[in-house]
């Protein structure tokens, strides 16, 4: 399932990151979403919400959020 689609306040692992954009791949790993970890929505704000990784909260568009696989 993309993060997208995910319920607020449930801790997902991510699966996977699945786009053919370099640039984004690199951005989402340099916030430290990568396979393994764990990421929370804490908000949905329309077309941008809230995540915690890594105890660091970041704001992602829905582009980003749907590139990763939970």
């Amino acid at each position: 399932m993309v993060l997208s689609k995910a319920k607020k306040h449930v801790t997902y692992t991510i699966q996977d990151i699945e786009t053919s954009d370099e640039a984004m791949k690199d951005f989402l790993f340099s916030l430290g979403c990568h396979a393994g970890q764990t990421i929370t929505i804490i908000s949905n704000f329309g077309s941008n919400m809230v995540v915690n990784i890594n105890d660091a909260r970041y704001s992602i568009d829905l582009e980003l959020a749907k590139a990763i696989i939970v």
